[in-house]
């Protein structure tokens, strides 16, 4: 029904490096933008093997502070991502200056040695000159000498204990020349090895960078980057706007069931199936408030498990300003012709209704501001005004005044089993891999809570574009596998990753072959999982071994797949793959 901007959300990860120079240890913090990872405690696997058992266009007149306030609400992804940036420049600043002390520690010990180098240089001649003398000594010395040019034998004694300590002294000087050298050549060595340390740090220092601030732009220009045809499918396919039940109950697609995959589809066939619809996943489900009412809850019951709250009594007498028709009674006119679900739904479920949506539409009514008349803020048909059932007009009726404080009463027709504001909406509260045998929504006969969507918008009369049903035989998925590949790469032209449907979408798509080419990818599936988290398809995991983020194979199913099919959700991405 509200209308969801959608933003692109990226994950960080922290990532340690260490780098050890002459004893010294530093470590440092940098961040590491990373693929989002969803997967959450409690998540399951949904295996879909071999053999496995199994447009309308929507207004959106809506004023321009609704739409802000959804915006608002979002906490955009690309802002948290430029504060992440903004603090790993910080901590690369600081790793810098920490490698600027150590280069300049390097500097001090190359100075060192240069002096060291010197100083042996002069030590040298002095070491060659004792050395010379050295062996002269040796060669020349008589030990007679000394006794026969001595007057007495303690004199003679003596000279020979002078120059044998002379002797050993050239020794140590020459032993120690030869040490000193021995570590100036092994410090020049480790010099030269923490330069080239230093030189790589560095370098990754700069590379991460670099690498984060083109993440930061890349996810910044997420739809810049695509194509206008691109950015067309998706919005034709992803689904920017929510669906309610309408007066009129939509009949199931055939199809587009999990009976009539399981009954019709061909030995080998795929099929994308979808939790929920185009949904903001916000407030009540009505088919669920169905559910829960034919279960036995009562409005006041159902309101409280959606909205947390309970109804009071507030003056809701006087008109409201509604486009088109100018100002109409609230109560009397204007509520009397919601047409948000049929009037033979249970009639707690209808009171339920009725009171969400009065509470919807007196923050418009107390502004006094403009209330549109579509699913961009809520249903209002003239036609049952005038001629209001009266199973509608009891539950108005029964209810007038009756409103909930401090929320604003989203609602939709079929969430998935899963409220962003509430969390699974099972008989339990809990999900699991049954979730869908425990759903409310499955309690109040949601066509749409599994469902493969296969037709343009969302009734069951839309147009196909000559895709007569959701299946796609094993090449077909492989290309959706290899079309997921492919736009994960850079250096290819992913402006060609469209629907081979030309006639209805156009363009000058990639063959399959080529695809498969310029992807690197595969040519076949044999095996498909789909690991499901709270709300949220985590990943698929192909072929055993081929691992894509529920969001990364969202957006390349939305863009390759043929025709009309899609997974119609706004923001998320929680489906299921069926192999037959």
């Amino acid at each position: 029904m509200r209308r969801i901007i959608n933003f692109p959300v990226s994950k960080f990860h922290a990532v340690r490096s260490k780098i050890g120079l002459f004893g010294i240890v530093v470590t440092s913090t940098f961040l590491l933008l990373a693929p989002p990872k969803l997967l959450s405690e409690g998540g399951f696997y949904s295996p879909a093997l071999i053999g496995a058992s199994h447009c309308a266009d929507s207004d959106y007149d809506c004023k321009i502070a609704e739409i802000q306030q959804e915006i608002d609400a979002l906490k955009p992804a690309h802002e948290y991502n430029k504060q992440e940036l903004g603090n790993l420049r910080s901590q690369i600043t600081r790793l810098q200056r920490q490698i600027e002390g150590l280069s300049a520690q390097l500097t001090e010990v190359e100075r060192g040695i240069e002096g060291r180098e010197e100083d042996l240089a002069y030590a040298q001649v002095i070491f060659e000159e004792k050395t010379q003398n050295h062996y002269q000594f040796l060669r020349l010395y008589d030990p007679i000498l000394p006794f026969l040019s001595s007057s007495d034998a303690s004199s003679a004694f003596r000279e020979i204990a002078l120059r044998q300590r002379a002797a050993d002294e050239d020794r140590r000087t020459m032993e120690k020349y030869a040490e000193d050298l021995a570590g100036l050549r092994q410090d020049k060595e480790d010099l030269e090895k923490n330069q080239t340390n230093l030189a790589s740090v560095k370098a990754a220092v700069t590379a991460r960078g670099s690498f984060l601030e083109g993440e930061i732009e890349k996810t910044e220009s997420y739809l810049q980057s695509l194509s206008s045809k691109q950015q067309e499918i998706l919005a034709l396919k992803a689904g920017t706007f929510t669906t309610s039940v309408g007066d009129i109950e939509l009949a199931d697609d055939y199809n587009a069931s999990i009976r009539g995959f399981r009954e019709s589809a061909p030995a080998g066939s795929f099929a994308v199936f979808s939790f929920g619809g185009y949904t903001h996943r916000k407030g009540m489900s009505q088919y669920g408030a169905r559910g829960r009412a034919e279960s036995g809850h009562n409005h006041v019951q159902i309101l409280q498990a959606y909205y947390g709250r309970e109804p009071v009594s507030r003056d809701t007498g006087g008109t409201i300003s509604v486009a088109g028709f100018g100002h109409l009674n609230f109560e009397d006119y204007y509520l009397m012709g919601i047409a948000e679900m049929p009037s033979s739904w249970h009639p707690e479920a209808l009171k339920a209704q009725a009171i969400a949506a009065r509470t919807y539409a007196l923050r418009y009514k107390l502004q006094g501001t403009t209330i549109c008349t579509t699913e961009a803020c809520q249903v209002f048909r003239q036609s049952k005004a005038d001629n209001t059932p009266a199973a509608w007009r009891e539950a108005v009726q029964s209810t007038r005044g009756m409103v909930l404080e401090d929320v604003v009463t989203f609602y939709s027709s079929t969430a998935g089993g899963y409220l962003t504001t509430m969390g699974w909406d099972t008989t339990d509260g809990s999900g699991g891999s049954s979730f869908i045998d425990r759903a409310w929504e499955n309690a109040g006969g949601s066509p749409w809570l599994y469902k493969a969507w296969y037709r343009q918008g969302y009734t069951s009369s839309g147009a196909t574009c000559g895709q007569q049903n959701p299946w796609l035989n094993t090449v077909e998925f492989a290309d959706i596998v290899n079309a997921a590949i492919a736009l994960s790469k850079g250096g290819i032209d992913t402006s060609r990753i469209t629907p081979i449907t030309t006639s209805c979408w156009g363009g000058n798509p990639y063959s399959h072959d080529e695809l498969r080419s310029v992807a690197g990818g595969i040519g076949s599936v044999s095996s498909v999982s789909v690991l499901q988290g709270n709300g949220a398809t985590n990943e698929v995991v192909i072929n055993g071994n081929i691992k894509i983020s529920g969001a990364d194979f969202k957006q390349a199913y939305n863009l390759r797949a043929p025709g009309y099919l899609r997974i119609p959700q706004s923001g998320f991405a929680f489906f299921n793959i069926e192999h037959k």
